[in-house]
């Protein structure tokens, strides 16, 4: 299966005060690791049912799902590529606990990122995106190209 794409979603939300809603992994890839919420995408599923249905596994919280952000490709386990589109979500009910292979969930600020183990990538695609800081915008298509080895 060398060579073969895993498609996945992940969910950019932010809460008035902006901070950003992060997961702490309980599983691999990037166990104990902080990242945004999200996951692959089930076989038939759209990315928003995707999304949608990662969102309330890993935080509890229902989400509209917005525009595309951004996508990013890491390297998988045995030379698999995961295709990771992130879009920007809305909460619109729920509460807000880790579950599934969430070890924790929290809103965090923007300045308090940078004290998080956090999964590699992740900051520098976000402030690509113009997502951290006080020039958030929701721009879409932007690829970032694959990082690592």
């Amino acid at each position: 299966m060398s060579g073969s794409v895993i498609p996945c979603v992940g969910a950019v939300v932010t809460d008035g005060q902006g901070r950003l809603l992060m997961i702490k992994r309980g599983h691999e890839p990037g166990a104990g690791l902080w990242s945004i919420p999200g996951g692959r995408i089930e076989p038939g599923e759209t990315d928003a049912k995707a999304l949608v249905r990662e969102m309330f596994e890993e935080t509890g919280l229902a989400v509209e799902v917005g525009r595309l952000i951004g996508r990013v490709q890491r390297p998988g386990p045995n030379g698999t590529v995961i295709d990771i589109r992130d879009y920007a979500a809305t909460v619109t009910g729920g509460t807000l606990r880790p579950g599934d292979d969430a070890a924790d969930a929290r809103w965090v600020e923007a300045a308090g990122l940078h004290s998080l183990e956090i999964t590699e990538g992740l900051i520098e695609a976000l402030t690509d995106w113009g997502m951290l800081g006080s020039n958030r915008r929701y721009p879409s298509g932007h690829v970032r190209p694959l990082a690592g080895a």
